[in-house]
């Protein structure tokens, strides 16, 4: 008889984890655009939609153009379907560019999956990531994906891990979560009973995050292909 797995599932973070993270360079330049687009006074607009994050992390801002109207009526000003469409679009653009897989991701998947592992994803996003999900490379590789801004509910809140778990039909001790720890999102995961790992690799000095642990005393790894040694 083959000896028995360590786990049979393995959980991956999106953002910092299988596609890099965005810089905070990229991030203004797109604010920018949208608040031109809009006619809103660049600096409040800014500060506004990353003031409203977790609205649209946690699903009370259903969409996009939900957070859009939001910020306008916050700063008081009239805008067209037409403004709020054309912001809407270059969000959705530059969203669809940050979802480009790292070199290692899809093959990794892949394999843990030829393995026979199952593989899920649990993502704190917004609204755009499942918009445009269905035209990224990851569409149709997991076995479950679960975003927060569709749950309803963000790491590191243990509901999250559970519906993971629970729609893939496993334990959370028979789970691995591989992370870039924003979030908290190993602790969730440990405190979840799943056994959390932290990747890191090198990133731009001006690099993106949410509440990182940047002090995770847990194992860590630096490419995706080490997952394939620890599940053996």
């Amino acid at each position: 008889m083959p000896p028995e797995k360590k786990y049979k599932a393995v959980i991956f973070d999106l953002f910092g984890t299988l596609v890099d993270n965005f810089t905070i360079t990229e991030y203004q330049q797109v604010l920018a655009a949208m608040s031109a687009v809009l006619e809103a006074p660049p600096e409040e607009f800014s500060k506004l939609w990353r003031d409203t994050f977790k609205l649209r992390t946690n699903g009370t801002h259903r969409t996009h153009q939900d957070s859009i109207r939001y910020i306008c009526r916050e700063l008081g000003m009239a805008v067209t379907e037409e403004q709020i469409e054309k912001t809407a679009a270059i969000r959705l653009d530059y969203t669809i560019k940050t979802l480009k897989p790292r070199p290692d991701a899809v093959p990794v998947i892949k394999k843990l999956k030829s393995m026979g592992y199952k593989v899920g994803l649990i993502s704190d996003c917004s609204p755009e990531t499942p918009a445009v999900w269905p035209s990224t490379p990851f569409h149709g590789l997991f076995d479950v994906t679960v975003f927060s801004c569709v749950a309803g509910v963000k790491k590191p809140d243990p509901r999250i891990y559970k519906i993971a778990t629970d729609s893939l039909k496993v334990k959370p001790e028979d789970c691995l979560y591989i992370g870039d720890g924003s979030s908290t999102e190993l602790t969730g995961a440990k405190q979840a009973g799943m056994t959390p790992v932290l990747i890191r690799v090198p990133e731009p000095a001006d690099v993106h995050f949410v509440e990182r642990e940047e002090n995770w005393a847990g194992q860590v790894i630096s490419s995706l292909k080490e997952v394939l040694e620890l599940v053996i």
